[in-house]
């Protein structure tokens, strides 16, 4: 597979390929993406493929259109130029194609995004009923699965309101995984959490990640890209300026804004 220079011009980082080199199925192609909110543009020829159960972490400054990136990827953005491929699905403007693609994207949010008039077994539940035709007791029985998998079966019958951050938004993860997505985006999952709930949620990302769940992850957690990550997407000012395994991104980073990043963060 050919490799491809975000900028379009020789970088520090220009060794560095935005795509696989070797032969593996792809569970996201991104090409040329260009997104604008009125004159400002957030994302500028963004180019990048996701294998089929690679990990790939986000990270990057505030406002270097990371989180606009992954919601793109189920269409929660829309882009005004270029090519997005999900599951072999090209997003377009087709809403039976946007619907396609969703029911194959779980998605955890930085604030829960949780029903709050319904008890957590009914969040659960309801998409499964609704978009997966599943009966009441098929969706039950997934439900419960999946809250025994993060651990709080017991909270089943409670309200969201009722539960901790790090709780809800292990419910959050319940949630997405009772769709049986073929592909997790996770938008910075823990910045709104108390620190002593943080690692609660990680552990579970960390189980998804090692049972080979395809995952994209906007994070700030470094220790866990660490762990988990394939491959490390640096981003600053709308474009990827840096992809590397994350022995290579942490020890030999290439791009002076990386390298500042980094020195800040670590």
């Amino acid at each position: 597979m050919s490799s491809t220079n975000v900028h379009g011009a020789k970088s520090p980082n220009s060794q560095m390929p935005n795509s696989q080199n070797w032969d593996q199925e792809l569970a996201v192609s991104i090409r040329g993406l260009n997104k604008w909110y009125g004159a400002f543009q957030v994302l500028r020829d963004i180019n990048l493929d996701v294998g089929v159960s690679e990990k790939i972490i986000l990270c990057g400054p505030s406002g270097s259109g990371k989180s606009t990136l992954i919601r793109c990827v189920n269409r929660l953005e829309t882009f005004q130029a270029g090519t997005l491929t999900v599951d072999g699905i090209a997003l377009t403007d087709d809403l039976k194609r946007i619907e396609e693609v969703r029911r194959e994207v779980g998605m955890v949010f930085q604030h829960f995004n949780l029903f709050p008039h319904l008890t957590i077994l009914e969040n659960c539940t309801l998409a499964p009923i609704q978009v997966r035709k599943l009966s009441k007791g098929r969706a039950t029985e997934i439900a419960m699965h999946f809250l025994e998998r993060v651990r709080i079966p017991e909270q089943a019958h409670k309200y969201p309101g009722q539960l901790s951050g790090g709780q809800q938004q292990r419910v959050a993860i319940a949630r997405a995984l009772c769709m049986n997505p073929k592909i997790m985006l996770f938008d910075e999952p823990t910045s709104a959490l108390d620190p002593e709930m943080v690692q609660e949620v990680l552990d579970i990302m960390v189980q998804l990640a090692r049972e080979g769940m395809t995952m994209l992850c906007v994070t700030h957690e470094m220790g866990f890209a660490r762990q988990i990550a394939d491959r490390i997407v640096f981003m600053d000012s709308g474009e990827i300026l840096e992809i590397a395994p994350p022995r290579e991104f942490f020890t030999n980073p290439r791009h002076p804004r990386t390298k500042m990043f980094l020195g800040q963060i670590l």
